[in-house]
């Protein structure tokens, strides 16, 4: 159940000076029975080392290197990563009373380990040691797996090593940001920006509700909420607490809404799905358009009952068998529905059983994975799904790692497209790719800053991909306290939580999946997730067109939108902790007016909600733009929507050939896919003039022929937005 607001302490957002990304400072934790260190990375080390604060490196704790033998080393492991952002890798050592002890540093690209650089430890004193990442192999890689801290070839005395960390390279001078607006990626679709809601949240139905979602111009909705949709029943719904599908159709159509609603697969059957679609569209008249066979029900976390041979749980070729049914029961109420199916975005992954292996006709490759055993099942059974559904949640791999995690949309994309190919023939062209649940990694991450921008961030990249939806997870989803937080990470929303350890309630930072806590009625009890979606509206909405936009910094991404009305609007996320980045923006195809509007959210904003001085929401301000080409500085931590309007058109009487008698011929020179209204008057002086014609010239510019009149007559065109 969502949970109410609890006490914020007005602790400081941290002070960072640079972009380094920790490996180790001092912190631990264990997870799932592994030691972990700052931003993700894990103790693989098979030398005996421990923890120690004597000696410590600045007030923080040292690991002792305590080998057995020689050739021994302490392994950190980390998801592969990439290493462009950063330049060296740089670590403490102290070699206690003795000292010269021998210590090697290798590094891992993918599976395959660098050369050895072998160092000298000091006495009794820490010296840091420096190493170019293309010294050790693995310099603008994009696997980076592992570091290796090794002792010499024969047993030494123990030494200790501390501060160790990735030496971001050093901020340009000049971020180059270039946006062609004769060349088109898509057309967005309205879907992508969304939210799911969950019938444990007792605040849905408020005017509170209400006023978040038209406040952010959310456009779409999904219920019951993830795992529920596979244990929830038309005749077990909540009563006293929680809300009801009732409540939700009120908040859905109240807000414009589009639907994504979860059938229950995993304890239900296709005749109680189809009676949730006729409540819905034919008792309700809803409409409610996209209905999802299941959630997550590859996972053994996920309710699956079905247990009697030839079913099993957790089994692609189970789930495809039954959903035919759900797909022809369900359409023969509402045969305008679509219908979705849960996929894995690799071809060899939720991998639960071999009995039904299928072959790649493409490859040759044989593969048990859930999503081809699931289509090749679904295609011999005479069914097709309308949508293929992703779930992505970003590793808790630290902020940098996450704020640069987006750009994966492109490949789970691609992935997903090729197995429809391979598995479907010419058929999958039907199917969309939609991704029903999204979110950021864990610890403090969902309730900073970082995991604001990485909102902002997300929505650029996946609208460089045909995905159609895209929808976070979620509005309220509870507070919990987080015991032993990552001291690399940017944030400061504390409270008191109970500290299962001690059985006593402590101050610790907190996590929450939700974009607001409680009614969200207070600017501190809405998160930052919930002002950088807000944010999106004055990016993009749904029939805009996305223009091809580049940068040449991987801490400033840049996206570039069409609006309908012809603005052209940058969304500029600047991934740098502690720099201001200045951007050189060149416009290919639009000229815009001399001001920009900027609409902006970053630290200033987040600040404000910590010390109630100031304003937590979106800041609108006004910059002048010289022409196509101008400047601009993008606040660190920030992202920041530029809104470009055109510049004036101009008519002009064309020299030849000449027109027909009695007619009138004209020239509008504008710019390519803005509307213009041609307006005509009798009177140069008069404000009485007639709109005549709306054109959007896809070149810029076009003629118009009119037919004279004995009187005199006066043109203009206009840009309305």
């Amino acid at each position: 159940m969502a949970l109410g607001s609890v006490w914020l302490l007005a602790l400081a957002s941290p002070a960072l000076a640079n972009d380094d990304l920790l490996i180790y400072s001092g912190y631990t934790n264990v997870v799932y029975g592994t030691m972990n260190y700052n931003n993700g990375w894990q103790d693989w080390g098979w030398v005996p080392h421990y923890v120690t604060n004597n000696p410590n490196y600045n007030g923080s704790n040292s690991i002792v290197f305590a080998a057995g033998s020689g050739g021994q080393a302490w392994y950190l492991e980390h998801d592969p990563m990439d290493t462009t952002p950063y330049t060296n890798l740089t670590l403490r050592l102290n070699g206690g009373a003795k000292g010269g002890q021998t210590v090697g540093i290798q590094a891992e690209a993918g599976s395959s380990w660098g050369t050895q650089i072998q160092v000298k430890a000091p006495t009794n004193s820490w010296q840091q040691f420096t190493f170019s990442l293309a010294s050790l192999g693995v310099g603008n890689v994009t696997n980076l797996a592992g570091i290796q801290i090794w002792n010499g070839g024969t047993l030494q005395s123990n030494f200790y090593i501390a501060d160790i960390r990735l030496v971001a390279a050093p901020a340009p001078v000049t971020v180059h940001v270039s946006v062609n607006a004769t060349q088109t990626v898509r057309t967005v679709d309205a879907r992508l920006f969304s939210v799911n809601t969950a019938a444990w949240d007792g605040y849905l139905d408020t005017p509170s509700t209400i006023f978040i979602l038209t406040n952010m111009d959310n456009q779409a909705l999904r219920w019951p909420g993830g795992s529920w949709g596979d244990t929830y029943f038309m005749t077990n719904e909540l009563q006293g607490w929680g809300s009801r599908t009732t409540n939700f159709i009120h908040v859905a159509t109240n807000t414009h809404a589009q639907v994504y609603f979860i059938v229950n697969y995993g304890s239900g059957t296709p005749q109680q799905a189809t009676a949730w679609v006729k409540f819905c569209n034919v008792t309700n008249h809803c409409s409610f358009k996209y209905w999802e066979v299941g959630n997550e029900v590859g996972g053994s976390w996920e309710e699956d009952n079905n247990t009697t041979p030839p079913w099993q749980p957790h089994d692609p070729w189970t789930y495809a068998m039954r959903f035919k049914d759900y797909y022809n029961q369900m359409k023969a109420v509402d045969p305008t529905i679509k219908i979705g199916a849960v996929a894995d975005i690799t071809e060899d992954g939720t991998a639960n059983y071999t009995n039904h292996p299928v072959v790649n006709p493409r490859t040759g490759v044989t593969h048990n994975g859930w999503t081809p055993v699931m289509l090749h099942t679904m295609l011999t059974n005479g069914v097709i799904p309308d949508f293929l559904i992703e779930h992505k949640y970003a590793p808790s791999d630290g902020d940098t790692w996450d704020l640069l995690y987006s750009s994966t949309w492109a490949s789970d994309a691609a992935g997903l497209r090729q197995m429809l190919v391979d598995y479907l023939g010419s058929v999958n062209t039907n199917v969309e790719l939609a991704c029903t649940e999204h979110g950021t990694g864990g610890d403090r991450q969902p309730v900073s800053l970082v995991g604001g921008l990485f909102w902002a961030d997300s929505i650029g990249q996946i609208l460089q991909t045909e995905f159609n939806s895209r929808l976070w997870w979620d509005l309220r989803n509870g507070q919990s306290g987080v015991i032993n937080s990552d001291n690399a990470l940017y944030g400061w929303r504390t409270g008191w939580f109970t500290n299962v350890a001690l059985l006593t309630n402590t101050i610790q930072f907190y996590s929450d999946g939700g974009i607001v806590a409680g009614l969200g009625s207070e600017a501190t009890n809405r998160y930052p997730t919930f002002y950088c979606g807000k944010l999106m509206k004055y990016f993009a909405r749904g029939g805009d067109t996305v223009l091809a936009a580049t940068n040449d910094y991987q801490l400033l991404s840049a996206y570039a939108v069409r609006r309908t009305n012809g603005c052209l609007t940058l969304l500029v996320v600047n991934k740098s902790s502690y720099a201001s980045l200045n951007a050189a923006i060149t416009l290919t195809g639009y000229v815009p007016f001399s001001n920009a509007t900027v609409y902006s959210y970053g630290i200033p904003q987040d600040d404000a909600a910590r010390t109630g001085i100031g304003s937590p929401d979106i800041a609108q301000t006004n910059s002048p733009v010289a022409g196509a080409n101008f400047n601009y500085a993008f606040p660190p931590y920030s992202a920041t929507v530029l809104r470009l309007t055109p510049a004036a058109p101009s008519l002009a009487v064309p020299a030849a050939p000449p027109p027909p008698p009695g007619q009138f011929v004209f020239q509008l020179q504008g710019q390519p896919g803005v509307p213009y209204v041609i307006q005509m008057s009798t009177n140069l002086i008069s404000t009485n003039w007639i709109a005549i014609s709306t054109n959007t010239p896809a070149g810029g510019t076009f003629y118009l022929t009119n037919a004279m009149s004995s009187g005199a007559q006066f043109y203009r065109a206009v840009w309305r937005p």
